[in-house]
């Protein structure tokens, strides 16, 4: 059989590993009793593999807020010291079956979202979002981020998972596929699949046997933070691509995430091996007061969406999108139109309906994109460069072709071509 169709015939089985996940929130948590290899004196990170001294200040204090809140330090130095000792690990998320928003730092005691792939029986997680504003995945670090942090500990997260309990989980993959026609993207905006999420989980949680109060908090935190869905949906999203991950002789890509420092991918047929590039700046609306000059360059896991085929690949089924990042209504369909020419299938659960209902683009070639030079696009929030000062704006960007490029190459040389 030749080469090419060796490939062919893998990516089409990687794509419909994907298309055919049925991912469904079963539980919340502790990252320590749920992420496997999740240990004390480990914080796991958003993007590829990087060290303290090559990271950006709002990635630095992420993971400072994450040890005050661990009780690990009590504040940068001795946060840097641990670390710099080795006494504190930093590992990907992705290395994890994890992913995390922004920084996207997880540690033990952090409550995860688990997510289960009913079709092949996998595992995914992502940690809840806190407070929108002073949160610690845009690098706020402090006494009111740890009281925050502990809320979602303490409060959020227990009560919430015995309503999961009771209603016997969320079929994620129904409720995003809803929300899509509702206007969501499922990165950026994720207004519709935070309502469904309420909708589904209200009745179960009046029959927790919760007091009143807490009822309460819970509903209005729901109602308070419009995003709240979202780490839950990126989690369905890792939980549907893992299982296209390994597969020898395709080339799709099965993760993407950047670290605010680099970029990087990794390939099925590679394995773990990442593929990395500088991380992009990001062409943005910023909030008033800030400019480019304050930004740090793109990261988090986030782009998992992106990855699965939804967030910026459907934003023809968002165009509400543009007033966050920027843009016209004909850019959003461009855009959708455009990933369909690097992809390899269609999703018949992610529709479209402005297209006709057809398929939202899934499975990244790495072939096309560096035969096209068109690269995945990308949807996201922007932090400051500078820790304790927060999101700053939002807009587009592009996955850097220098990642495919280094994967292809790989990929020649493991295939002797």
């Amino acid at each position: 059989m030749s080469t090419g169709k060796l490939i062919g015939e893998a990516n089409q089985k990687a794509v419909s590993k994907i298309i055919s996940a049925r991912p469904r929130l079963v539980d919340i948590k502790p990252a320590i009793e749920a992420i496997p290899g999740m240990k004390k004196d480990l914080v796991l990170h958003a993007g590829p593999p990087i060290t303290w001294d090559r990271m950006c200040g709002s990635f630095r204090g992420a993971i400072v807020g994450a040890l005050m809140y661990e009780n690990l330090a009590k504040n940068m130095e001795e946060a840097e010291r641990l670390i710099k000792n080795q006494e504190i690990l930093l590992q990907p998320c992705h290395d994890h079956h994890a992913v995390g928003s922004m920084a996207g730092i997880t540690t033990a005691s952090m409550p995860v979202f688990v997510i289960q792939n009913e079709e092949y029986g996998n595992y995914a997680y992502s940690n809840i979002r806190e407070e929108r504003v002073k949160a610690l995945r845009y690098g706020f670090y402090g006494e009111e981020t740890t009281k925050n942090l502990k809320w979602v500990e303490r409060t959020l997260a227990p009560a919430l998972k015995a309503a999961i309990k009771e209603s016997g989980g969320i079929d994620m993959r129904s409720l995003i596929a809803k929300a899509l026609h509702m206007g969501d993207d499922g990165h950026n905006e994720n207004t519709a699949s935070t309502v469904l999420f309420a909708t589904y989980i209200m009745p179960s949680l009046l029959r927790t046997g919760y007091d009143k109060d807490v009822i309460y908090e819970v509903a209005s935190w729901l109602a308070y933070d419009e995003r709240f869905s979202s780490t839950a949906v990126f989690a369905a999203c890792k939980a549907s691509l893992d299982p296209a991950h390994n597969i020898e002789n395709c080339t799709l890509v099965t993760t993407m995430c950047r670290n605010g420092t680099d970029f990087g991918i990794r390939v099925s047929c590679l394995g773990d091996e990442w593929f990395t590039a500088p991380s992009p700046m990001v062409d943005a609306l910023y909030f008033p007061g800030f400019t480019k000059d304050d930004a740090s360059l793109d990261m988090g896991d986030s782009c998992v969406t992106e990855t699965a085929g939804i967030g910026a690949f459907v934003m023809a089924a968002a165009p509400s999108m543009i007033q966050f990042v920027g843009g016209t209504v004909s850019d959003a369909i461009n855009y959708t139109k455009e990933m369909h020419e690097i992809t390899e299938g269609r999703n018949v659960n992610y529709t479209i309906p402005y297209l006709d209902f057809v398929g939202a683009p899934v499975g990244i070639d790495l072939v096309k994109v560096v035969k096209t030079g068109t690269t995945p696009v990308i949807n996201t929030s922007i932090a400051h460069k500078e820790a304790g000062i927060g999101q700053i704006g939002a807009g587009m960007t592009k996955v850097p072709l220098e990642c495919f490029q280094k994967a292809l190459e790989a990929t020649v040389r493991k295939m002797n071509l």
